[in-house]
């Protein structure tokens, strides 16, 4: 299957991070790369892009893609957590604009064997790097009764987390639960009747937990955004697109946290913590897509776009 994927706030991103035609910009989640070839688009020939993902895929399908800009682009396997050994390998100490377009591509939820969705029966894996050990099958069929209550109360926000919980444990004892169909079936079982069909598919939430919980995408997220913002020039921005609140969030704090880090208590006169601002927030409020793109681009719906800037 082709990788396509539709790039989301396409112009709004591009725009928020104001590329010079001789900056060094950082695309952390290339995809099909739909944003990064519109950033290559504007740089001129002291311009650089260094593409990042950790999907096999999606590092084939934007090769191909941007083969046109040359050496003006690079592009890394790897995950973009490991952003600054990445900087580092490739001897770039500051970059002018960074992008993260957070969550699972279209490409990914589309192609049933990777098995993301729901919608299709198929093996149940859910990795974004197949080269990773840890799969959804492992999770369902091996994490206790409690650990798996806590991923999806906690990653799903689903109100019936405790009964998909014990359902999942219960079924697990006799036979293994090796496909999404078998999991959607019991997700169904799970969940009171009048409300199975009143707040759309109702495995979508433990689907959505389990995918964060196999990539550890919160966690990488959270420990990305201080080392991203650490190697911007001044003036460069760090523009994160995310897809639910739980992303969201942290994306929000963290900016927060750097434009005001200081810790001392609030009747202090001044600070004596000693921690100075990085940058501002751009975006006081998160941009969203257009009514427009909302009705073109179903998976757009939910996406916010935050920018930081640094001093």
């Amino acid at each position: 299957m082709e990788f396509v994927h539709k790039p989301v706030l396409l112009n709004e991103t591009i725009e928020a991070l104001q590329i010079r035609e001789d900056g060094i910009y950082v695309d952390g989640t290339l995809g099909g790369g739909g944003h990064s070839s519109e950033i290559a688009r504007r740089l001129g020939p002291e311009g650089r892009l260094i593409g990042i993902d950790q999907d096999e895929a999606a590092i084939a399908a934007s090769t191909e893609r941007l083969a046109a800009f040359g050496d003006r682009v690079t592009i890394v396997r790897d995950n973009y957590v490991n952003f600054p050994q990445v900087m580092d390998r490739l001897g770039i100490e500051k970059v002018d604009g960074i992008l993260l377009d957070i969550g699972v591509s279209s490409y990914q939820i589309d192609t049933a064997d990777r098995g993301f969705s729901y919608m299709e029966d198929a093996p149940l894996d859910m990795r974004m790097d197949q080269r990773n050990s840890l799969t959804a099958r492992d999770i369902v069929n091996e994490y206790t009764e409690e650990e798996l209550l806590r991923i999806i109360r906690n990653y799903g926000e689903d109100p019936f987390a405790k009964s998909i919980a014990g359902h999942i444990v219960r079924e697990r004892q006799k036979k293994p639960i090796e496909t999404t169909g078998q999991l959607a079936d019991i997700i169904r079982a799970s969940v009171p009747a009048k409300v199975r069909n009143s707040r759309g598919n109702p495995a979508k939430r433990t689907f959505q937990a389990l995918r964060i919980a196999c990539n550890r995408e919160l966690d990488v997220l959270e420990k990305s955004i201080d080392e991203m913002i650490a190697r911007l020039e001044s003036g460069g921005r760090l523009a994160i697109i995310t897809f639910h609140s739980l992303e969201d969030r942290i994306v929000k704090n963290k900016f927060r946290e750097n434009e005001n880090p200081c810790i001392c208590p609030p009747e202090f006169p001044v600070c004596v913590c000693g921690r100075k601002s990085r940058g501002h927030v751009v975006t006081k409020k998160p941009i969203l897509p257009s009514p427009e793109e909302q009705e073109e681009n179903k998976r757009a719906k939910s996406a916010k776009l935050r920018v930081f800037e640094h001093i």
